[in-house]
């Protein structure tokens, strides 16, 4: 394992955000989305200016995925739901496990076909679920027995998804059939339980190997396809939460953490809990898929 330089990860905007999630980059602007999720805000981040703007869509708001021009598809406590990014009006899709009062929808992304997968997750054990919302409104049940549906992603070759379980302290892979949107075959690839940290948000790097935010573990840490832990990326505050890849040659990772739950002494500990950072990579990541329908 090699320890990465300090000097290779920048604070870029601070913000002090309750729980900052879902980080997101827009190509065709070169900018990042990112949600604060007990805000109820939208973030809207311009790297080239530090410009930080937000739209309040009056709910939780766990993911969020672009969705055509000047749209957001975003998945709030029990819904999911368009936001145009013009006029931050919020327009109702479906409803998602509405008599589920212990339960709120969390991270989710686009896959490579355009299909909107995302999770929810539970104050109960194994009481979340994995879904996929498609092109022609149709929604799937992909996963079940969760308990905190959270990070993920796919490979470069569109062969194997990842899903984050953060409570049970591992990553799973499955077989990804890019045709049908279709998974199986699951297994464990990273496993952390003999750790003192959760695994929470990810993304895939362009070697398909994966970065992982680290709840309470004050790092972000590159596993390698098979599950090895390649080097980590240490960071002034405990709790990470995702991270994704920017920047016009997408070597720019981005960096979301919270600060909420923390105690006095704690924030005195790491200041800049809640801000976004930036990490300069060697390797690219992969672009950001958006919702087609």
């Amino acid at each position: 394992m090699t320890e990465l330089l300090p000097n290779s990860l920048h604070n870029v905007l601070e913000v002090r955000a309750r729980l900052a999630e879902g980080p997101t980059w827009d190509s065709t602007q070169q900018l990042l989305y990112w949600v604060d999720i007990f805000n109820h805000r939208v973030h809207r981040f311009y790297p080239a200016t530090g410009k930080d703007e937000y739209f309040d869509v009056g709910d939780v708001v766990g993911a969020i995925s672009p969705a055509g021009d000047n749209r957001l598809i975003i998945a709030l406590r029990h819904q999911l739901a368009f936001l145009d990014t013009q006029t931050g009006l919020v327009t109702t899709i479906i409803e998602i496990e509405p008599d589920r009062q212990n339960n709120r929808l969390n991270d989710g992304k686009c896959d490579p076909q355009g299909r909107f997968w995302f999770g929810s997750m539970s104050s109960e054990a194994t009481q979340a679920n994995l879904y996929r919302y498609d092109h022609d409104g149709s929604l799937h049940i992909m996963e079940t027995g969760l308990t905190i549906s959270n990070g993920l992603g796919w490979s470069p070759d569109q062969k194997t998804f990842y899903l984050t379980d953060s409570p049970q302290q591992k990553i799973y892979a499955y077989d990804f059939d890019s045709a049908t949107g279709n998974i199986s075959n699951r297994r464990i690839v990273v496993d952390l339980t003999n750790e003192s940290f959760y695994p929470d948000g990810l993304t895939i790097d362009s070697e398909g190997y994966i970065w992982s935010a680290m709840w309470n573990g004050w790092c972000v840490i590159r596993f390698s396809p098979s599950g090895e832990e390649v080097f980590r990326i240490q960071l002034p505050v405990p709790l990470v939460t995702s991270c994704t890849f920017g920047g016009e040659d997408l070597q720019t990772l981005y960096i979301t953490t919270a600060s909420v739950g923390l105690q006095q002494d704690e924030i005195d500990k790491s200041f800049y809990s809640g801000d976004l950072f930036a990490f300069k990579s060697e390797v690219s990541g992969l672009p950001t898929y958006g919702f087609q329908g």
